[in-house]
């Protein structure tokens, strides 16, 4: 043997299994390999050593003496190896990664975010900010919170939070179109949309008024980006009504009709199907599904 350098880790491995079975055999089904495989690796890794550490006895395989004493360092080498590799891994799991929408981390979940470490101190949160739905299988993110309707093909939601949404509008549209009076009046005003299109159709739905166009107009994954362009007057807008104090204040928009509470429209807690059983997935759920009914 070359000083200092190890055997093959493969060669190693099907002695330990070899040992532990005193079976080529099934050392090579544990292994997933053919009984040739194994024969081959053991009789590289002997090569390797310049010594015997098998005794082969009609169909029967036995430790020499060198093999015994070769085998509790081995073993304990991958015990070891084993732990090491479990303690980087739940390591890395206590990283919880949350995507969530500017507007929402802002002004519900960064302040409550204390209580969740004070319950799970071990948890570090990684919060990242966007409107974009989280490719879950290429960006790390594992659960994401976002508004809408909650429909995210692949994926399970959890409705978390149902805000009040108001409609609204810039002055300069308001004066063009003239105050409503009823929800109907603004059937054919111009709209600016959610991503999926679907505001404004529950928002007519819930005050009883049957859409006779369908909807036109922008739309939007930001609430940030639709507030913009409600603002400058491309169109009226539902927004969540926290949202919007200090530019109805202001008297930069103006409250269309009364708030309202849209069920379907929601902030949605959203992550694979597969991840339902992770525990730090299982945490997070569990403590912002409590905090928000609070």
């Amino acid at each position: 043997m070359i000083e200092g350098r190890l055997p093959p880790l493969n060669a190693l491995r099907a002695f330990e299994a070899t040992a532990r079975h005193l079976s080529v055999k099934n050392a090579a089904a544990e292994l997933c390999v053919t009984p040739g495989a194994v024969s081959q690796m053991l009789k590289a890794l002997e090569l390797h050593l310049g010594t015997k550490l098998f005794h082969r006895v009609n169909r029967g395989i036995f430790l020499t003496d060198v093999g015994q004493s070769y085998l509790p360092p081995i073993r304990n080498a991958f015990r070891q190896m084993a732990e090491a590799t479990q303690r980087v891994a739940v390591a890395a799991d206590t990283t919880l990664t949350v995507s969530v929408t500017p507007f929402f981390a802002a002004s519900w979940l960064v302040p409550r975010l204390k209580r969740f470490q004070d319950t799970h101190p071990d948890a570090d949160l990684r919060i990242l900010t966007s409107s974009a739905l989280a490719d879950f299988s290429r960006d790390g993110v594992d659960v994401a919170v976002r508004h809408g309707i909650g429909r995210y093909p692949g994926l399970h939601s959890d409705r978390v939070l149902v805000v009040e949404i108001v409609p609204v509008a810039a002055p300069s549209l308001v004066a063009e179109k003239g105050r409503p009076i009823c929800a109907a009046d603004l059937v054919h005003w111009p709209h600016v949309h959610d991503a999926e299109r679907k505001g404004w159709h529950l928002w007519f739905q819930s005050q009883g008024v049957e859409e006779t166009v369908a909807p036109r107009g922008p739309s939007f994954d930001d609430s940030g980006l639709l507030l913009k362009a409600v603002l400058s007057g491309q169109g009226a807008g539902l927004l969540p009504a926290a949202m919007l104090a200090t530019e109805l204040e202001e008297g930069r928009l103006i409250r269309l009709a009364d708030a309202a509470l849209l069920d379907e429209f929601a902030y949605y807690l959203v992550y694979p199907e597969a991840s339902h059983s992770r525990l730090k997935v299982a945490a997070f759920r569990s403590w912002i599904l409590k905090e928000a009914a609070h």
